[in-house]
């Protein structure tokens, strides 16, 4: 399905926006320059009287992170959703997202120019300018890293960099969210120390990804069967998150290890590479990085494929310092850390712990027995505890979120219980050594 496209018509725009409903536009069409009339759509509706939603995303990650949400509001005729896609330096794959869905997108100059009932965001860019009650939730697990330096924060005080952090939720001296939707009641603390202005707004919800995970833990075998790993058959998943800080620009060291040392008869190896290099690179750069790997026997994850079955079914993860490393905790696989980016870490962060607990990747010895070591020393109450780090709330983030959305809304909720579907099953992976474009075609 295509994306549809308000025009700067649609919607209920700011009151010194407003024209008569019925003045008709004018506009050239074909190439006989004939006149032809558009009116506001909002004049015919087929289902009237709903209250709008408006999901503003800003990146895919943050995209896909609001999905796991929305079927909340799915079979209710008092509810429409329309999206927008908010400034940000990684738009392209947001958009891509939304052409697939088949959603609804109003341009961003004219949401900020609508009223809408509800927003919901995992992002801040340009939240001060929407025309509705906002719902704030996390990108990602764990708020794992500080605030950027360069951002013009001190480094002797920097802040959590993400929704506890102050200057993530202020603007022009006023908290923007009506509502702070946290995963933790740990971090009602940290929003007491960095942002206590926030506190009234914030509510312990949990977290949609994590609730996911944990309903879709009974099905690794599935998972690791449509991935097309037989009987034996071991699957490394290596993971980078993005930027300086990240294990992606050291990849061209450990990768071609990975294909020589480990025999292909038993291992499989898959790159999960975060959403946002993809954009900022394109698919054909990735591509072509990543071109010897491939022939050799790599499967790159596309950006587009939902990477947390892999993660079930996989049997170690390499990980570096980003939230799929830190949602592997409840995968039952051991964790090897890739890159622990300690000065820019958030001291508070359940990610310190993995980092402390996880053996750390060695160049300086056999990668199959780093493997060994690490399945020897894998202490499931180890990982489970730091697992607990991600949610208060486990097994019930829809039932918060419904009840918090609706309460926003000013509507009941319907008469059913939220249900937290499993995630689908994956593709297969690509024949090992076949070395294909269609995993990362563009």
């Amino acid at each position: 399905m295509s994306v549809t496209d308000f025009t700067a018509t649609a919607g209920r725009v700011a009151p010194e926006q407003e024209r008569p409903a019925d003045r008709p536009v004018a506009v050239r069409t074909g190439p006989a320059s004939r006149d032809a009339v558009r009116r506001d759509p909002d004049q015919w509706p087929t289902v009237s009287g709903t209250k709008r939603v408006l999901v503003i995303v800003h990146t895919e990650v943050y995209g896909r992170r609001l999905l796991d949400l929305l079927p909340l509001l799915e079979s209710d005729l008092r509810v429409e959703v329309a999206f927008t896609v908010a400034p940000h330096a990684f738009n392209a794959g947001a958009r891509r997202l939304l052409s697939a869905l088949g959603a609804t997108v109003v341009p961003w100059e004219t949401a900020v120019l609508t009223d809408f009932d509800l927003a919901l965001a995992a992002g801040s860019q340009g939240m001060e300018q929407v025309r509705a009650p906002l719902i704030r939730i996390s990108h990602g697990a764990g708020h794992l890293s500080l605030a950027r330096v360069a951002d013009g924060v001190r480094s002797d005080r920097r802040g959590p960099g993400g929704i506890t952090g102050r200057r993530y939720l202020m603007w022009g001296g006023r908290v923007v969210p009506r509502a702070v939707a946290l995963a933790h009641r740990d971090d009602l603390a940290e929003l007491a120390r960095w942002c206590p202005e926030a506190l009234p707004a914030a509510e312990v919800v949990g977290d949609p990804c994590h609730d996911r995970i944990r309903a879709s833990l009974p099905l690794r075998r599935r998972y690791r069967s449509a991935l097309g790993l037989r009987r034996g058959r071991k699957l490394v998943l290596v993971t980078s998150t993005w930027g300086r800080r990240s294990a992606f620009n050291r990849l061209d060291a450990l990768l071609p290890r990975l294909l020589s040392e480990l025999p292909r008869d038993t291992y499989r190896t898959a790159l999960l590479v975060h959403p946002n290099v993809w954009s900022r690179y394109g698919h054909w750069q990735l591509r072509a990085w990543l071109a010897g790997c491939r022939r050799a026997g790599l499967h790159v994850l596309p950006p587009d494929a939902d990477w947390r079955p892999p993660l079930i079914a996989a049997d170690w993860i390499i990980g570096d310092y980003g939230s799929v490393t830190l949602y592997g905790a409840m995968s039952g696989a051991p964790i090897l850390l890739n890159r622990f980016p300690h000065e820019d870490a958030n001291p508070a962060s359940p990610g310190v712990e993995l980092a402390l607990t996880a053996p750390a990747l060695s160049p300086a010895h056999p990668l199959e027995a780093q493997l060994r070591y690490a399945a020897q020393e894998y202490r499931p109450e180890d990982y489970a505890r730091i697992a607990a780090r991600i949610t208060s709330e486990p097994g019930h983030c829809h039932r918060n979120f419904r009840r918090l959305m609706y309460r926003v809304l000013g509507l009941g909720q319907p008469a059913c219980p939220p249900v937290t579907p499993p995630l689908p099953m994956p593709a297969p992976l690509d024949p090992a050594g076949a070395g294909g474009d269609a995993e990362v075609s563009a």
